[in-house]
């Protein structure tokens, strides 16, 4: 189970003043599925950095399984079950897409396991196994592959920024099946920024954050009229302008 207790996160401005970009959020995310939404610049990529160490909120405490890791770097993280996947993926130079997911697992697998990893993202394995994650890769294989290592892991708390950025409609369709199997097979929650209604409308619950602050939560039943009723209190990207 995750925490968060009176998260508040500011940083300085070129101007040389601070504002506020996260102020007093108290969440428990104990579900399978969890949706983060809100409108753009509201604190919700902030947030989810906050979660994964990336940033260090200003004050508050992050609680994992009982325990603070408000203190701890990514990689202590990442080795007691956090994971995190980047709005836009990053390139790793000089390592195979094998290697990636090898070292995502955290132990030795074999070319057939990874090979499952890339087919649950719909890759063909055989195109991608031993290609190198560079710059030859388009944004959304490189989501994609991003996921798979995810996928690899298994850990307890899996936070995803807008996996939908960067891929076309065909993709997202197979996005929102990655999901729900995670939501089936794999322990743990799975903790989603998304503008998308599809990825929203299998959560088990919203968190809206808006302003910095804690909206609106609830279950999808109870949150999603609203957001769906109140033209552009959700911008929902359109898939045909995507490219992959």
């Amino acid at each position: 189970m995750l925490e968060l207790r009176n998260i508040s996160f500011s940083a300085e401005t070129e101007n040389g003043t601070t504002k506020d970009i996260l102020k007093d959020i108290s969440l428990t995310i104990d579900e399978r599925f969890v949706a983060i939404t809100g409108p753009n610049g509201g604190g919700k990529s902030t947030l989810a950095k906050v979660i994964a160490g990336i940033i260090t909120p200003t004050s508050g405490q992050i609680i994992l399984d009982g325990e603070d890791i408000t203190g701890l770097s990514i990689t202590e993280r990442a080795r007691r079950g956090v994971s995190f996947a980047f709005q836009q993926p990053v390139c790793f130079k000089g390592i195979t897409v094998k290697d990636l997911i090898t070292l995502a697992s955290g132990r030795k697998i074999g070319v057939s396991e990874a090979c499952q990893y890339l087919s649950e993202v719909g890759l063909c394995a055989r195109d991608y196994i031993n290609r190198e994650v560079n710059a030859s890769l388009s944004g959304g294989e490189l989501k994609r592959i991003e996921i798979a290592t995810v996928l690899a892991r298994g850990t307890k708390l899996s936070l995803f920024d807008e996996p939908e950025a960067g891929i076309d409609l065909w993709s997202f369709n197979n996005l929102i099946k990655v999901f729900e199997n995670m939501h089936e097979k794999k322990g743990g929650s799975i903790l989603i920024i998304s503008h998308q209604e599809r990825i929203l409308n299998i959560a088990d619950k919203i968190v809206v954050i808006a302003g910095g602050e804690l909206s609106r939560i609830g279950t999808k039943e109870e949150i999603l009229p609203e957001l769906l009723g109140k033209a552009g209190s959700v911008a929902c990207p359109t898939l045909s302008e995507k490219v992959v």
